[in-house]
Protein backbone atom coordinates (compact mmCIF):
# COMPACT_ATOMS: atom_id res chain seq x y z
CA UNK A 1 0.00 0.00 0.00
CA UNK A 2 1.23 3.00 -0.83
CA UNK A 3 2.21 5.32 2.29
CA UNK A 4 -0.14 8.12 2.21
CA UNK A 5 1.06 10.27 5.02
CA UNK A 6 4.37 11.14 5.50
CA UNK A 7 6.94 12.20 8.44
CA UNK A 8 4.52 9.72 10.96
CA UNK A 9 6.61 6.79 11.69
CA UNK A 10 5.03 6.19 15.24
CA UNK A 11 2.36 3.99 14.48
CA UNK A 12 0.22 3.93 17.81
CA UNK A 13 -2.64 1.42 18.22
CA UNK A 14 -5.96 2.33 18.61
CA UNK A 15 -9.18 0.97 20.39
CA UNK A 16 -11.65 0.31 17.48
CA UNK A 17 -14.20 -0.92 17.92
CA UNK A 18 -15.76 -3.85 15.38
CA UNK A 19 -18.31 -6.36 16.21
CA UNK A 20 -18.31 -7.33 19.54
CA UNK A 21 -18.32 -10.47 21.65
CA UNK A 22 -19.17 -10.14 25.45
CA UNK A 23 -16.55 -10.59 28.20
CA UNK A 24 -17.80 -13.20 31.24
CA UNK A 25 -15.71 -13.05 34.30
CA UNK A 26 -17.16 -15.01 37.83
CA UNK A 27 -19.29 -12.17 38.40
CA UNK A 28 -20.62 -12.01 35.03
CA UNK A 29 -22.90 -14.24 33.07
CA UNK A 30 -22.06 -14.80 29.19
CA UNK A 31 -25.23 -12.50 26.63
CA UNK A 32 -24.51 -14.13 23.24
CA UNK A 33 -24.53 -10.47 20.76
CA UNK A 34 -27.74 -9.96 19.04
CA UNK A 35 -27.71 -9.61 15.09
CA UNK A 36 -28.37 -5.84 14.38
CA UNK A 37 -30.93 -4.44 12.09
CA UNK A 38 -29.55 -1.21 11.29
CA UNK A 39 -27.04 -0.25 8.80
CA UNK A 40 -23.56 -0.25 10.29
CA UNK A 41 -22.76 3.23 10.48
CA UNK A 42 -26.24 3.23 13.39
CA UNK A 43 -25.82 2.83 17.01
CA UNK A 44 -27.26 -0.03 18.06
CA UNK A 45 -28.29 0.55 22.23
CA UNK A 46 -27.46 -2.75 23.90
CA UNK A 47 -30.25 -5.13 25.67
CA UNK A 48 -29.38 -6.14 29.30
CA UNK A 49 -31.04 -9.16 30.51
CA UNK A 50 -33.45 -8.08 33.29
CA UNK A 51 -32.44 -11.32 35.93
CA UNK A 52 -28.81 -10.33 35.64
CA UNK A 53 -28.22 -8.22 38.84
CA UNK A 54 -24.42 -8.63 39.31
CA UNK A 55 -22.18 -5.60 39.73
CA UNK A 56 -20.28 -6.55 36.33
CA UNK A 57 -22.61 -7.52 33.52
CA UNK A 58 -21.42 -7.78 30.48
CA UNK A 59 -23.19 -5.24 27.42
CA UNK A 60 -24.63 -6.40 24.53
CA UNK A 61 -22.31 -5.08 20.65
CA UNK A 62 -23.37 -1.76 19.54
CA UNK A 63 -22.40 -1.40 15.75
CA UNK A 64 -19.87 1.78 15.66
CA UNK A 65 -16.63 2.27 14.20
CA UNK A 66 -14.29 3.44 16.25
CA UNK A 67 -10.87 4.67 16.77
CA UNK A 68 -9.36 5.67 20.26
CA UNK A 69 -12.72 5.58 21.77
CA UNK A 70 -15.43 3.97 23.22
CA UNK A 71 -19.46 4.69 22.05
CA UNK A 72 -21.09 6.49 25.00
CA UNK A 73 -24.37 4.49 26.22
CA UNK A 74 -27.27 6.08 28.01
CA UNK A 75 -29.55 3.91 30.01
CA UNK A 76 -27.32 0.73 31.24
CA UNK A 77 -26.64 1.33 34.66
CA UNK A 78 -29.79 0.73 37.28
CA UNK A 79 -30.68 4.56 38.22
CA UNK A 80 -30.36 5.66 41.52
CA UNK A 81 -28.01 3.10 43.18
CA UNK A 82 -24.84 3.89 45.02
CA UNK A 83 -23.13 0.75 43.90
CA UNK A 84 -19.98 1.03 41.42
CA UNK A 85 -21.45 -0.87 38.40
CA UNK A 86 -18.66 -1.95 35.77
CA UNK A 87 -19.67 -3.38 32.57
CA UNK A 88 -17.07 -5.17 30.00
CA UNK A 89 -17.23 -5.45 26.45
CA UNK A 90 -14.29 -7.06 24.48
CA UNK A 91 -13.53 -6.78 20.56
CA UNK A 92 -14.63 -10.27 18.53
CA UNK A 93 -10.96 -9.82 17.84
CA UNK A 94 -9.79 -9.52 20.50
CA UNK A 95 -7.92 -6.15 20.18
CA UNK A 96 -9.42 -3.95 22.51
CA UNK A 97 -11.88 -4.68 25.91
CA UNK A 98 -14.39 -1.15 27.15
CA UNK A 99 -15.71 -0.86 30.28
CA UNK A 100 -18.46 1.25 30.89
CA UNK A 101 -18.74 2.64 35.06
CA UNK A 102 -21.63 4.42 36.59
CA UNK A 103 -19.70 7.64 37.37
CA UNK A 104 -17.99 10.04 35.68
CA UNK A 105 -14.26 9.18 35.05
CA UNK A 106 -13.31 12.50 33.13
CA UNK A 107 -16.41 14.23 32.40
CA UNK A 108 -16.72 16.06 29.08
CA UNK A 109 -13.55 14.84 28.00
CA UNK A 110 -11.23 11.94 26.82
CA UNK A 111 -7.53 11.19 26.90
CA UNK A 112 -5.13 8.10 25.50
CA UNK A 113 -2.18 7.14 27.29
CA UNK A 114 0.20 5.33 24.84
CA UNK A 115 2.03 3.90 27.89
CA UNK A 116 2.67 4.05 31.23
CA UNK A 117 5.08 7.13 31.76
CA UNK A 118 2.00 9.43 29.89
CA UNK A 119 0.15 7.86 32.53
CA UNK A 120 2.15 9.49 35.51
CA UNK A 121 0.07 12.25 37.83
CA UNK A 122 -3.24 10.03 36.66
CA UNK A 123 -4.29 7.62 39.16
CA UNK A 124 -6.81 6.35 36.93
CA UNK A 125 -4.20 5.24 34.04
CA UNK A 126 -1.54 4.19 36.67
CA UNK A 127 -3.56 1.67 38.48
CA UNK A 128 -4.68 0.21 34.33
CA UNK A 129 -0.87 0.03 33.56
CA UNK A 130 -0.26 -1.26 37.17
CA UNK A 131 -2.06 -4.46 35.97
CA UNK A 132 0.31 -7.39 33.81
CA UNK A 133 -0.43 -7.20 29.93
CA UNK A 134 -1.75 -3.46 29.77
CA UNK A 135 -0.44 -1.64 26.83
CA UNK A 136 -2.46 1.33 26.37
CA UNK A 137 -5.30 3.20 28.12
CA UNK A 138 -7.84 5.33 26.80
CA UNK A 139 -9.80 7.22 29.12
CA UNK A 140 -13.26 8.85 28.11
CA UNK A 141 -15.82 10.28 29.79
CA UNK A 142 -17.27 7.16 32.24
CA UNK A 143 -15.40 4.24 29.82
CA UNK A 144 -11.82 3.22 29.77
CA UNK A 145 -10.51 1.27 27.29
CA UNK A 146 -7.35 -1.33 27.15
CA UNK A 147 -5.24 -2.50 24.72
CA UNK A 148 -3.13 -5.33 25.85
CA UNK A 149 0.65 -6.11 24.87
CA UNK A 150 0.18 -10.20 23.78
CA UNK A 151 -1.76 -9.97 20.21
CA UNK A 152 -2.43 -13.50 20.51
CA UNK A 153 -4.61 -13.25 23.01
CA UNK A 154 -8.52 -13.54 22.47
CA UNK A 155 -10.26 -14.22 25.63
CA UNK A 156 -10.24 -11.24 28.02
CA UNK A 157 -12.03 -12.86 30.95
CA UNK A 158 -8.93 -12.98 33.54
CA UNK A 159 -7.79 -9.39 33.10
CA UNK A 160 -11.40 -8.15 33.25
CA UNK A 161 -11.92 -9.39 36.59
CA UNK A 162 -8.77 -7.85 37.47
CA UNK A 163 -9.59 -4.34 35.56
CA UNK A 164 -12.95 -4.27 37.39
CA UNK A 165 -11.61 -4.89 41.14
CA UNK A 166 -8.90 -2.44 40.20
CA UNK A 167 -11.27 0.20 38.83
CA UNK A 168 -13.80 -0.41 42.15
CA UNK A 169 -11.00 0.00 44.42
CA UNK A 170 -9.83 3.11 42.74
CA UNK A 171 -13.04 4.66 42.86
CA UNK A 172 -13.98 3.60 46.53
CA UNK A 173 -11.19 5.87 47.50
CA UNK A 174 -11.80 8.91 45.98
CA UNK A 175 -9.84 11.19 44.68
CA UNK A 176 -9.09 12.76 41.99
CA UNK A 177 -8.58 10.59 38.42
CA UNK A 178 -6.76 12.61 35.44
CA UNK A 179 -3.06 14.76 36.11
CA UNK A 180 -4.03 18.60 36.98
CA UNK A 181 -1.62 19.22 34.06
CA UNK A 182 -4.03 17.55 31.62
CA UNK A 183 -6.77 19.58 33.07
CA UNK A 184 -4.80 22.78 32.84
CA UNK A 185 -3.62 22.18 29.61
CA UNK A 186 -6.82 21.29 27.89
CA UNK A 187 -7.64 23.28 24.83
CA UNK A 188 -11.24 24.52 24.27
CA UNK A 189 -13.25 23.20 21.71
CA UNK A 190 -12.72 26.15 18.81
CA UNK A 191 -9.03 25.65 19.54
CA UNK A 192 -9.24 21.28 18.85
CA UNK A 193 -11.31 22.01 15.53
CA UNK A 194 -9.20 24.53 14.08
CA UNK A 195 -6.09 22.77 15.24
CA UNK A 196 -7.46 19.30 13.63
CA UNK A 197 -9.19 21.17 10.34
CA UNK A 198 -6.05 22.34 9.39
CA UNK A 199 -4.50 18.94 9.68
CA UNK A 200 -7.25 17.60 7.24
CA UNK A 201 -6.51 20.28 5.01
CA UNK A 202 -2.38 20.60 5.28
CA UNK A 203 -1.85 16.85 5.47
CA UNK A 204 -4.55 14.39 5.68
CA UNK A 205 -6.75 14.96 2.45
CA UNK A 206 -3.45 16.21 -0.12
CA UNK A 207 -2.26 12.59 1.59
CA UNK A 208 -5.31 10.73 0.06
CA UNK A 209 -6.36 13.20 -2.94
CA UNK A 210 -4.60 10.85 -5.37
CA UNK A 211 -6.50 8.41 -4.36
CA UNK A 212 -9.78 10.08 -5.07
CA UNK A 213 -10.30 9.71 -0.73
CA UNK A 214 -11.35 12.51 1.37
CA UNK A 215 -11.61 13.07 4.83
CA UNK A 216 -14.30 15.50 6.87
CA UNK A 217 -14.35 16.67 10.43
CA UNK A 218 -18.12 16.16 11.60
CA UNK A 219 -17.97 17.52 15.26
CA UNK A 220 -15.74 18.58 18.11
CA UNK A 221 -17.48 17.63 21.26
CA UNK A 222 -14.50 18.52 24.04
CA UNK A 223 -11.40 17.06 23.11
CA UNK A 224 -13.57 14.36 21.25
CA UNK A 225 -13.20 14.36 17.69
CA UNK A 226 -15.64 12.63 14.93
CA UNK A 227 -14.42 12.30 11.12
CA UNK A 228 -16.15 10.63 8.00
CA UNK A 229 -14.01 9.42 5.10
CA UNK A 230 -15.55 10.03 1.68
CA UNK A 231 -14.67 8.71 -2.16
CA UNK A 232 -11.66 6.66 -2.39
CA UNK A 233 -11.78 6.09 1.15
CA UNK A 234 -15.01 4.76 1.84
CA UNK A 235 -15.44 0.90 1.16
CA UNK A 236 -11.46 0.83 1.52
CA UNK A 237 -10.28 -2.43 2.58
CA UNK A 238 -7.26 -0.65 3.97
CA UNK A 239 -9.30 2.35 5.59
CA UNK A 240 -8.61 0.62 9.60
CA UNK A 241 -4.73 0.86 8.88
CA UNK A 242 -5.14 3.97 7.01
CA UNK A 243 -7.04 5.64 10.49
CA UNK A 244 -4.62 3.86 12.53
CA UNK A 245 -1.22 5.21 11.06
CA UNK A 246 -2.29 8.49 9.21
CA UNK A 247 -4.87 9.75 10.75
CA UNK A 248 -4.47 9.35 14.17
CA UNK A 249 -0.39 10.15 14.52
CA UNK A 250 -1.22 13.27 11.82
CA UNK A 251 -3.93 14.53 14.33
CA UNK A 252 -2.18 14.07 17.63
CA UNK A 253 0.93 15.62 15.94
CA UNK A 254 -0.76 18.74 15.09
CA UNK A 255 -3.15 18.89 18.24
CA UNK A 256 -1.50 16.80 21.06
CA UNK A 257 -4.58 17.41 23.20
CA UNK A 258 -7.19 15.41 21.02
CA UNK A 259 -8.36 12.24 23.30
CA UNK A 260 -10.87 10.06 21.22
CA UNK A 261 -11.52 9.59 18.00
CA UNK A 262 -14.42 8.10 16.10
CA UNK A 263 -14.76 7.58 12.37
CA UNK A 264 -18.35 7.52 11.12
CA UNK A 265 -17.85 6.23 7.75
CA UNK A 266 -20.17 3.16 6.64
CA UNK A 267 -17.39 1.67 4.84
CA UNK A 268 -19.50 -1.02 3.30
CA UNK A 269 -21.34 1.56 0.98
CA UNK A 270 -17.92 2.59 -0.13
CA UNK A 271 -17.92 2.25 -4.51
CA UNK A 272 -14.21 3.25 -4.71
CA UNK A 273 -11.65 1.27 -2.70
CA UNK A 274 -8.31 1.60 -3.02
CA UNK A 275 -7.65 -1.94 -3.64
Amino acid sequence: MKTLFSGSEAKPREAVEPEKQPVATEETKMEEPKTPEAAPSMIQPPSMRDDMDEEDKVAAPVVRRVLQAPVIETGLFEEGTDKILIKAQAAANGEHCLFRVNRDLFKGHSWWFPNFEAAAGSPIAERMFSIDGVETVLVHESTVTLTRTDKTLVDWKAMATEVGQTLRELLEEGGPLISDKIISEMLTEEQIRTGIQKAIDVEVNPGVAGHGGNVTLLAVKGNTVTIQMGGGCQGCSAADITLKQGIHTTFRTHVPQVGAIYDETDHAAGLNPFF
